[in-house]
């Protein structure tokens, strides 16, 4: 999943969605890309959807960005093990829905790209199917991956990348571009005299996603954890102590107008690299523009409030996952062995959308030509995984409008207390 490319409450839509699928077990194949329009193997649909079975060996299913990067490899990787492998291309913001329902239709690919938070919905929906992981995995891949894809103490993917958010400084409108507290962030900003303090995605439906750094240091957590490690939806966060003291920081930051919902996902970057903020919370996504407006940045972790909790972004592992109804599940669990254990489609991958690898030897590799992947792969270490629980599909909508309303003078602690409830009660 492209984070930085999604509504937060379009995603959380989709997931509700694929709830009511388990729930009604729709086995009419309306998605499964039978119908006009639907190309041949690696094409995409002219009309949006799945594409047509495709008559290969092997068949793996991908968004049209990572497509295009993976196909190459995975067809060297067929012709060395004599396996006919088709790469097809599903719409990003379409691809784990029609996934699930031609899964259940017996037409579906034999493996999927996704992330690692779509997990959680693709288990309950009995769409995907446990994966052994090398021996060394553990050695071999970075902490975060193999966390992320591990549910209920299954795996259920091969990850190969991670993305999280850091800080953007312009060395131009700060003395202090490795802040050690958002108190140190605010004030060399405001003595560069910039227009904007910060660029942080919020508009009038916020966005939970680029906040959560902020929430976390100021307390805020979103579900806890059972006995056994495991994020528990009953132990709801938004609403309770620390979430009504990370609403009080919130709506501190928008009287201060650090935080503004004139900034969206829209303009953020753009006013960044347009030299109009001196900071940006972002994701390696934001660099290529960053880079090409030509001004003098650095990256660095996140930092937290004075005295508080350290600020925590989410984590994204992008995996690779195997339908429980492939039709050639073996050449399936080779396929996901081998990316496990060879670096070179994640190296392909990484050239196409360069994204901090999972693989330790490659992530080494390839910092020697990349500046601030180890950046981003570190702060990725010291993220939260973004949680995999279908409860979470609850989340955004509510927790999002009310950090944008509470950013914008509403009363912070009616306002979260009222969006735990409308979650609590949607979680059922």
């Amino acid at each position: 999943m492209q984070i930085r490319r999604k509504s937060f409450l379009t995603l959380g839509g989709i997931a509700a969605s694929m709830t009511m699928l388990a729930a009604c077990g729709d086995d009419s194949g309306s998605g499964s890309g039978s119908g006009s329009g639907a190309s041949d193997a690696g094409g995409a649909s002219d009309a949006g959807g799945a594409p047509a079975p495709a008559d290969a060996q092997l068949v793996i299913w991908a968004d049209e960005e990572k497509a295009p990067a993976l196909e190459p490899s995975a067809l060297a990787w067929g012709e060395e093990n004599g396996i006919t492998v088709a790469v097809q291309v599903v719409p990003g913001d379409e691809l784990q829905a029609n996934f699930i329902t031609a899964n259940q239709a017996g037409n579906g690919p034999d493996i999927t790209m996704g992330a690692h938070d779509w997990i959680g919905n693709l288990v309950q929906n009995s769409a995907i199917s446990p994966v052994q992981l090398p021996a060394d995995a553990g050695e071999t891949l970075a902490p975060v991956g193999i966390e992320a894809i591990t549910y209920d103490g299954q795996t259920y993917g091969v990850p190969y990348a991670v993305e999280t958010l850091a800080l953007y400084a312009n060395t131009a409108l700060t003395d202090a571009p490795e802040p050690a507290s958002l108190e140190e962030m605010i004030s060399a900003a405001e003595a560069g005299g910039a227009e904007n303090i910060l660029s942080l995605p919020i508009g009038e439906s916020g966005d939970p996603y680029h906040m959560q750094p902020i929430y976390t240091s100021a307390g805020g957590y979103l579900f806890g954890k059972d006995a056994e490690g495991n994020l528990d939806p009953s132990d709801l966060g938004v609403g309770q102590e620390g979430s009504l003291a990370a609403a009080d920081k919130i709506a501190e930051l928008g009287e201060q107008g650090v935080l503004k919902t004139s900034i969206t996902g829209d303009n953020s970057i753009s006013l960044f690299a347009e030299g109009k903020s001196a900071y940006l919370i972002s994701g390696p996504w934001a660099l290529a523009e960053v880079r090409d407006s030509g001004i003098d940045f650095t990256v660095t972790t996140i930092p937290g409030f004075e005295g508080m909790e350290p600020a925590a972004p989410f984590a994204g592992v992008n995996s690779f996952y195997v339908a429980s109804n492939a039709k050639n599940a073996g050449f399936a669990q080779q396929f996901m062995t081998d990316v496990a254990s060879d670096p070179e489609v994640a190296k392909a991958m990484y050239e196409a959308n360069p994204l901090p690898p999972v693989n330790l030897a490659l992530r080494e590799e390839l910092a020697a030509s990349d500046e601030y992947l180890m950046t981003f792969a570190e702060a990725a270490e010291a993220a939260d995984p973004m949680p995999a629980i279908p409860a979470m599909a609850a989340i955004w909508g509510p927790l999002g409008i009310a950090q944008a309303n509470i950013v914008g003078g509403a009363d912070p602690h009616p306002t979260m207390e009222a969006a735990g409830e409308e979650i609590s009660t949607a979680i059922g």
